[in-house]
């Protein structure tokens, strides 16, 4: 898959680093733009990844056996063991290591400490705007979302029902990280109805058919093969108290909507939460890439005063960032943020619609989503 057309914001480290991001982002096509001439390895190719399990010192003859002084492994997670090598050849040899992973579990269960500080974590996400340029569309976006694997293909609906047969196949049997694999193809679906959602285990377990403690586990799976992640709660000392339990965001809008087998329109009732959770992948996806931010939460306090939809920290500074779908303004949309206003530290209140107006009130600002993105763009959020 080429990305040349579409320059990722990602800036690739001097140093070792673990790329972890879901399936489709283009990690092994960034990889090979940054990387040029660098050793490559791929285990998911069948017959490496079978000798190398087999005979897992070949790894460290390859290595030695080679010039270049970067070294590529693509889908590390599936052989982890592998990483004790990658300790000692970066502590001996002083080579590079660019470790690619679409999975964290195999490396959690395994013990691994990712190499104890001597590589960098860095993750990529789908393409942002910035990315795109003019080529960004966000009706294409909240139809078929915006990874790179499903952006370029000639039929973007196939590739994601394709995409997501792949991922029970591949990596969900194959890695046996279920024992009951139609359980948690019943999950799925309920998990995608959740998206942009605060979770709700029990219900879940009930829809699905399975119980709460299998629910928890099949949400770690989602969270640790990055399809989806957990937001949590803000949690400030206000007089109120706030809801502790996260909420579910999957990773890409097309990818919801093909779990949930829904890839005609998007319909009224979608836009709210498919926009909703687009914006919140792309505050973490500039959190990775640029920093300007520390953490992303929500808030939402009990008494009902409203919520909002992000609440980011930067150093001692909070900012409070709700969305709204709709391209025309109302003042009812502001609720959450006029409750939010005594928080401590907060130093802009933020609503982002899909309007064109920019307007203010009450000393909030109101911004098209165009405005939203010229200011992530050139660092002034």
């Amino acid at each position: 898959m080429s990305i040349a057309k579409y320059p990722r914001l990602l800036v690739a480290p001097k140093r070792s680093f673990f790329l972890f991001g879901m399936r489709g982002t283009g990690k092994s096509s960034w990889t090979k733009n940054q990387t040029g001439t660098a050793h490559r390895i791929d285990l998911l190719d069948e017959a490496r990844y079978q000798t190398l399990l087999r005979q897992p010192e070949l790894f460290a003859a390859e290595i030695a056996a080679r010039r270049e002084s970067t070294i590529v492994v693509d889908e590390i997670q599936r052989l982890p063991q592998l990483l004790n090598e990658v300790h000692r050849s970066i502590e001996n040899s002083g080579k590079r290591f660019v470790l690619l992973g679409s999975s964290a579990r195999k490396l959690k269960q395994s013990g691994v400490n990712l190499l104890a500080g001597r590589a960098v974590v860095r993750h990529l996400f789908p393409f942002v705007p910035e990315e795109l340029g003019a080529d960004f569309s966000l009706k294409r976006v909240l139809e078929t979302g915006a990874l790179p694997l499903v952006w370029q293909a000639a039929d973007r609906a196939d590739t994601l029902r394709a995409y997501v047969q792949m991922y029970l196949k591949e990596e969900i049997k194959a890695e046996a990280l279920v024992r009951n694999l139609p359980g948690f193809a019943r999950f799925l679906p309920i998990a995608a109805l959740c998206h942009a959602q605060i979770i709700n285990t029990a219900g879940i377990a009930r829809d699905a058919e399975t119980a709460r403690m299998t629910v928890n586990g099949y949400l770690e799976i989602l969270e640790d093969t990055l399809l989806a992640y957990r937001m949590a709660a803000y949690a400030p000392r206000l007089k109120v108290r706030e809801r502790r339990h996260p909420k579910l965001y999957w990773m890409d809008p097309g990818l919801v909507r093909a779990v949930k087998g829904q890839l005609g329109p998007v319909t009224l009732e979608e836009q709210g939460a498919l926009f909703e959770g687009w914006m919140a992948t792309l505050l973490r996806a500039y959190q990775a890439y640029r920093g300007l931010y520390d953490e992303i939460h929500y808030w939402s306090p009990v008494s009902g005063q409203g919520e909002v939809d992000f609440v980011l920290t930067r150093g001692r500074e909070i900012f409070a960032i709700e969305v709204k779908s709709s391209t025309r303004f109302n003042a009812t949309m502001l609720v959450g943020l006029k409750a939010i206003a005594d928080l401590p530290r907060l130093k802009r209140r933020m609503l982002v619609y899909r309007g064109e107006q920019d307007l203010r009130f009450d000393g909030i600002e109101v911004i098209s989503l165009a405005t939203f993105l010229r200011l992530l763009a050139t660092k002034k959020l």
